[in-house]
């Protein structure tokens, strides 16, 4: 069982493994389960960063980087690579210590190896040298074939959905199969997020990212790992270039990329509370209005189907169904969610080509007007109170342009004719509206109380005049 020492007797044993260690790198009497067993033991310790300082100098990072990158690839290794990750990620100091060491090439020479052990650790560490090191990425590119080892990673990663994959290697079966995955998509995020001109260097690996995404199905959650890294680095990826386009709307069947991100879009909305939507969704949603902006046109038009109101959904109000639609629609004005909000907006306007009247035709001006004029994009007003041209349904049954619903399907509603007093205060109510409208000067609006009493339409009545 390993020690669970704490205080100077830690403090004191992290010195005596490390001082151990550091002998034995030109003696060479420890035998490699000697070496494994103080590595675990150190590994344990370094988890936490009280008294385990001598791990987190020069001297010790030198001692766990010959112990982890010299001669060929071992279980002690392996364990000093452990020890070097958690170093990274408890101390920021020890990776700028780490690349003057020069273990960075080191690192990138250990993606090389087809190892899942290897890919996760040396991945972990060339990720958290992304923050706050002077590591030359393009030298290791260009040197060490970094961007090939990750997308011959990667590569491999997705022969496992192959329908010619052995059935009991399909798909990844092992978490530390997962973990690897995520961690070298990261990897290329943050890679190709600090060093934009290096991102070509890894378009080769779309179709495989897309084909993990696609044929690993939506999860519950949907967004769990490793696809919430799949999308991310999606959305870093060149996917307008030949090469990226082609990969995106592939031969075979051009719209299963953007058909499969709307669904996991649409579980996601369901599956994720109102707080957690904005940084588990966002990603999604910017991804699929990527992908709408330089789709082919059949493509777009399933894209509107699958997003856009249904002609079966006018029969309601807009946003008062359970479809995807009215949930985005619901989204795109609600006060939980103001990143997400925004971008919801925007896509909507997108899919309906850029054009206000026909997005306030899709979505409803209720829906509409905010973004319209938060953005400064003019609506002609006899446009909107005529819903022309583009107010009318297929079938040519007019809506309403306010809500969105059919006209012939609204509810009749018998009210009782609103008495003197009724009246009255209606009347008072919306003066008060309309002036604090126009006192926020974001539209200048003609208080249609005020005009009517100017123009003789109302009429002061006595005190004792009746109902």
């Amino acid at each position: 069982m390993l020690s669970q020492r704490t205080g100077r007797a830690k403090l004191d044993d992290v010195s005596r493994i490390l001082s151990e260690l550091k002998a034995d790198l030109d003696a060479k009497k420890l035998s490699t389960e000697q070496k494994q067993q103080l590595l675990e033991q150190l590994k344990v310790y370094g988890r936490s960063v009280e008294n385990s300082d001598p791990i987190f100098t020069e001297d010790g990072l030198r001692t766990l980087g010959r112990h982890a990158f010299d001669g060929e690839t071992t279980v002690a290794s392996q364990e000093a690579l452990r020890c070097i990750a958690n170093a990274l990620l408890l101390q920021p100091k020890t990776r700028q210590i780490l690349v003057d060491l020069g273990h960075g090439p080191h690192a990138a020479e250990k993606l090389k190896s087809d190892s899942i052990d290897n890919e996760f650790l040396a991945s972990r560490i060339l990720f958290l040298t992304t923050y706050d090191t002077t590591l030359d990425y393009a030298s290791l590119v260009r040197s060490n074939s970094l961007a090939s080892s990750i997308n011959a990673a990667i590569t491999r990663h997705a022969a496992r959905y192959s329908k010619s994959a052995p059935s009991g290697t399909k798909g990844h079966n092992q978490p530390m199969e997962l973990m690897a995955l995520a961690e070298t998509l990261k990897l290329v995020f943050n890679i190709i997020h600090f060093h934009t001109d290096l991102s070509p260097h890894f378009t080769p690996s779309i179709p495989s990212v897309f084909k993990i995404l696609v044929r690993r199905g939506v999860t519950e959650p949907p967004l769990t790992v490793p696809a919430r890294e799949l999308v991310n680095v999606l959305l870093h990826l060149d996917l307008e270039c030949e090469e990226g386009k082609k990969a995106v709307f592939p031969s075979f069947e051009p719209r299963t990329n953007a058909r499969h991100l709307i669904c996991i879009l649409s579980r996601a909305l369901i599956a994720y509370p109102p707080k957690e939507l904005d940084d588990a969704v966002a990603p999604v949603l910017t991804l699929i209005r990527r992908i709408y902006e330089f789709a082919p046109e059949d493509v777009k038009k399933t894209m509107e189907e699958m997003l856009l109101p249904t002609t079966e959904e006018r029969d309601k109000p807009l946003g008062k169904s359970n479809t995807l639609s009215s949930r985005l629609l619901n989204l795109s004005t609600s006060a939980m969610t103001p990143a997400l909000r925004g971008s919801i907006s925007s896509l909507l306007f997108e899919l309906s080509h850029k054009d206000p009247a026909t997005f306030v035709h899709n979505v409803g001006y209720g829906y509409a007007s905010g973004f319209l004029m938060s953005n400064n994009i003019s609506m002609p007003e006899d446009l909107v109170k005529a819903n022309a041209p583009a107010g009318d349904v297929d079938g040519g049954i007019p809506v309403n342009p306010i809500t969105g619903q059919r006209l012939d399907k609204e509810e009749d509603v018998q009210m009782e004719p609103m008495t003197q007093e009724e009246k009255e205060r209606e009347a008072e109510r919306l003066f008060v509206l309309f002036e604090r409208l126009k006192a926020t000067g974001v539209m200048d609006v003609q208080n249609p109380v005020e005009e009517a009493y100017r123009s003789g339409r109302i009429q002061e009545l006595p005190d004792d005049e009746s109902d």
